[in-house]
């Protein structure tokens, strides 16, 4: 019974990690990515997402109780999981290290992004609007953490999702699979793009 109650969560580990998290995430990079196009760009689209319906409730079970199960399952596993890297060598095995690795690093990120943004927001301490961003980023630690932040996140989401992709049986055979990884390779690159893109015009206006 047990074992059987882990498997369903590990399954809803992975669901959840790809709906509603990791889209959310590129969404998220993609309307941050107005900022390119210039300041008041970026305050319509982030002003627009702001303004939904019932938003606060979105974000409560859309958002952050989706990310709070997928966390804490997600320390779980990386403290029983057994790393085979340095019997096997094989790129699986590293990407189930790096995997667990930028877990644990996109889970500091988060914490600290939503500290600083949401958090600040909500107490009336700060805007949502590009000076909010551009003032932290302007800060070249701060900017570097959030360029290894937000890189850690996305090769979480897309090597996450090709382990999706196995685990709920939509890839099985190896040719599918080999398919899949080079499918995520190009996911991490392009969505990668946007976030570092996007970090840059922050903190450089280039």
């Amino acid at each position: 019974m047990a074992e059987h109650r882990e498997f369903f969560y590990r399954r809803l580990h992975s669901l959840l990690g790809v709906v509603p998290i990791g889209l959310f995430m590129v969404q998220h990079l993609v309307i941050n990515h107005f900022a390119v196009y210039g300041e008041e760009s970026f305050n319509r689209a982030a002003g627009f997402m702001a303004g939904l319906p019932f938003v606060l409730l979105l974000e409560i079970f859309v958002i952050y109780l989706p990310i709070l199960f997928h966390a804490i399952l997600g320390v779980y596993i990386v403290f029983v999981a057994r790393n085979n890297t340095r019997t096997y060598g094989f790129f699986r095995n590293w990407m189930f290290r790096l995997q667990r690795i930028t877990g644990i690093v996109t889970l500091v990120f988060i914490a600290w992004h939503v500290w600083e943004t949401r958090v600040q927001i909500g107490l009336g301490n700060a805007d949502l609007d590009y000076s909010l961003m551009e003032g932290i980023l302007t800060n070249p630690f701060m900017f570097w953490f959030y360029v290894i932040g937000v890189v850690s996140a996305v090769f979480h989401f897309a090597n996450g999702l090709w382990s999706f992709l196995v685990s709920w049986g939509i890839t099985q055979s190896p040719k599918s699979q080999k398919i899949a990884t080079y499918a995520v390779i190009v996911v991490f690159f392009a969505v990668s793009y946007l976030g570092v893109r996007t970090l840059i015009q922050f903190a450089y206006g280039v």
